[in-house]
């Protein structure tokens, strides 16, 4: 991939949080049969249609997530960072990758390929339970996300999307969100137009819910923007 700008395959694995459960020779099998690469901002992981050949865990940067329509749009799914894995449940069913993965910051990964996976599986059962819980938690997810974008107006979606950002990449120092995205990601991830996030983060300023310095979103108002949501659990 010509845009993997390092090897390093010294990383060790022991501690990442989906390993906890495994043994001493489990986790020297682990460490031994990964592949671990830099990659550039921009770079495609893996395409939609593609073959797998084993997951990743992401050790530093984020990586969009997203599946393209017949239209050419992108429908970002969710955006993963340090500490999460991605390409497991095509890689599990044994299917093409349904999503594509993009580097939207400069990012290490460790790519662990499937037989390995499907030997911690079949031998190590907390393991097992580990990764099923991943998947209900994303299928929880997924059913949510369906709920919210039939029942929601675009401007709650929006307000509920920069929560869970806030959420999962937290705030800096001037309460601003650690994740850079353009406007048009932010409209894929709402499923809308870019216009229309235009208007409404200008309007989500008007209201002194949050401030915007370019691509940086700044939360102003927490429990304002928690009520145009209209969620409870922030």
């Amino acid at each position: 991939m010509k845009n993997i700008i390092e090897s390093t395959d010294n990383i060790n694995l022991s501690g990442f949080r989906f390993f906890k459960t495994l043994t001493e020779e489990e986790h020297k099998s682990l460490n031994s049969e990964k592949t671990c690469s830099s990659y550039k901002k921009g770079t495609i992981v893996y395409k939609e249609g593609s073959r797998l050949t084993g997951f990743y865990c992401i050790i530093r940067g984020i990586v969009k997530i997203y599946k393209t329509g017949n239209d050419g749009k992108e429908q970002i799914i969710r955006f993963a960072k340090k500490g999460d894995i991605i390409a497991y449940r095509s890689l599990l069913s044994q299917e093409s990758a349904c999503t594509t993965s993009k580097i939207i910051e400069d990012a290490l990964l460790c790519h662990i390929p499937y037989k390995t996976l499907l030997n911690l599986i079949e031998k190590n059962s907390s393991f097992s339970l580990a990764m099923l819980r991943i998947v209900c938690a994303e299928l929880k997810e997924a059913n949510e996300y369906i709920t919210d974008i039939a029942q929601k107006s675009v401007r709650e979606l929006l307000a509920e999307v920069l929560l869970l950002l806030k959420e999962n990449f937290d705030l800096d120092a001037e309460k601003t969100l650690q994740i850079s995205l353009t406007r048009e990601e932010l409209a894929n991830t709402v499923g809308t137009a870019t216009e229309s996030i235009i208007r409404l983060l200008s309007e989500f300023k008007q209201d002194n819910l949050i401030d915007l310095q370019g691509r940086k979103i700044k939360i102003i108002n927490l429990a304002g923007l928690t009520k145009v949501a209209n969620i409870t659990k922030y």
